[in-house]
């Protein structure tokens, strides 16, 4: 009996529901299907320019061996052979089943973390990597994580500092500057 009532309370499931999860009847941006035929299509694109570059460096085997496009060109030809089966397999298949590839919900969220992300990778060029990475930081903490203004603020200019600290410092690793570092003699 004893054991009886051990098992059953070490079965249960303890289910913890996340508020910011996506509504389960957000509507559908994209199929699958759809997204496979890009795929393919920009890979077939890559495929062509490579081959077409590395043909025009020299994809025949001279007198000294390869040229220097032979192996790229014809890892191209391959790419673009596996684009082209990719292609035609993905528009078989998009005839027959239309699966949601990512919904409106889910776009949103991957969007919340791309565009910062993006936003980053320009500051970068202008502000230097610490600075961006400190606004990174503090911003994807306060407004992804809701996390408490002085907190954000903290974290990020101590993980900033570590990181100028580690890099610049003691490893002299030359690293994106902007103005600030600049105004200190750095």
């Amino acid at each position: 009996m004893a054991t009886a009532l051990l098992m059953s309370q070490t079965d249960l499931e303890i289910v913890v529901d996340d508020p910011t999860a996506p509504e389960d009847d957000s509507p559908s941006v994209v199929s699958s299907g759809t997204i496979e035929i890009l795929v393919c299509l920009l890979l077939l694109a890559l495929a062509v320019t490579l081959g077409y570059d590395n043909w025009r460096t020299g994809a025949a085997w001279d007198a000294t061996g390869p040229e220097p496009g032979y192996f790229p060109f014809y890892l191209s030809v391959i790419l673009g052979g596996g684009s082209l089966y990719g292609l035609i397999a993905a528009f078989a298949a998009h005839r027959a089943a239309r699966e949601t590839f990512v919904t409106r919900a889910q776009a949103r969220r991957v969007m919340a973390v791309f565009v910062p992300t993006l936003l980053f990778c320009l500051a970068m060029q202008f502000l230097g990597l610490y600075v961006a990475s400190f606004l990174l930081i503090s911003g994807f903490m306060r407004f992804v994580g809701k996390i408490a203004l002085w907190k954000s603020l903290l974290t990020a200019f101590v993980f900033t500092a570590v990181m100028f600290v580690t890099f610049d410092v003691a490893f002299d690793v030359i690293m994106p500057k902007g103005p600030l570092e600049a105004a200190f003699g750095r």
